[in-house]
């Protein structure tokens, strides 16, 4: 059994086609979409719709929660700001019909053949958990209750890791459209079945970035979306940790004086 699990397109269209069109040369027996297909790049909406031909599993991620959440009570006010221009841009591209499709996926997968491997967007308990290197041991039980799976895949850090738990594995996938590992590659996971469980190999595609970052300008998105979507963009044109490194910064620069976004943002940029 070889399965390939991708996660994290975040609407980058040109990065996922590449993607597509390298599994389709693995011989690969499932795909698994582990979640954040949109909202990042301007693709949204076609990302969803070509992940929807696919006939494959898909994971709900946290940014699919912005989606089915927005103008709720689960909201946050913060999303109604410029700061989630992005976001508003995704909205506007996405029908009610897709949205209702997004609200209907999963948490987590466990296919009925394989219950020694469990999938998640970010951990069993939640969307939006993080798991790197150096996060503590005793915090991983509180992400992974009950789990008695020995191989849990995982995306949402955007980064290829594997983390050894007790006995298990915790493979983090890569991400498709924004890596941030400084390629600027489709990366994701193929997972070959074997005796005592499974081979793990990490992939990286080469795709036209030059092209992933002329979207931008001629969809319109860059216009549409303010000034967070300049910050997608250097994610995409670098795959370097851009949005929450300017997020960081954005806070402390409010803490001190009064800056708009579109200034932070140009400060920022200027910066790095």
């Amino acid at each position: 059994m070889r399965i390939a699990v991708i996660a994290d397109i975040h609407g980058n269209l040109v990065a996922f086609d590449a993607a597509l069109d390298y599994i389709q040369t693995l011989g690969v027996d499932q795909l698994v979409i582990a979640g954040d297909v949109v909202n990042g790049a301007p693709g949204s909406a076609e990302c969803w719709q070509l992940v929807q031909s696919l006939n494959c599993p898909i994971l709900l991620g946290n940014h699919e929660r912005y989606v089915i959440d927005y103008g709720t009570e689960r909201a946050d006010p913060l999303w109604d700001t410029e700061r989630f221009g992005p976001l508003h841009w995704t909205l506007d591209q996405l029908s009610d019909a897709d949205r209702q499709e997004i609200a209907a996926l999963p948490k987590t997968i466990q296919l009925p053949d394989f219950p020694n491997l469990l999938i998640v967007h970010a951990s069993a308990r939640n969307d939006i958990d993080t798991i790197l290197g150096y996060t503590p041991t005793d915090e991983l039980p509180g992400m992974f209750p009950d789990v008695s799976a020995k191989w849990i895949v995982r995306g949402h850090n955007h980064v290829c890791m594997s983390r050894f738990w007790e006995e298990r594995v915790i493979i983090t996938a890569g991400s498709i459209g924004l890596p941030l590992d400084g390629r600027t590659t489709a990366q994701f996971l193929v997972l070959d079945q074997v005796q005592d469980g499974w081979r793990v190999q990490h992939h990286a595609v080469p795709y036209d970035v030059d092209s992933a970052v002329t979207r931008f300008k001629e969809s319109g998105y860059l216009d549409a979306a303010g000034p967070m979507a300049r910050i997608y963009m250097r994610e995409v044109a670098t795959a370097s940790y851009t949005l929450i490194s300017f997020i960081q910064k954005y806070q402390s620069w409010e803490d001190r004086d009064e800056i708009s976004l579109n200034d932070a943002v140009d400060r920022f940029l200027m910066m790095y």
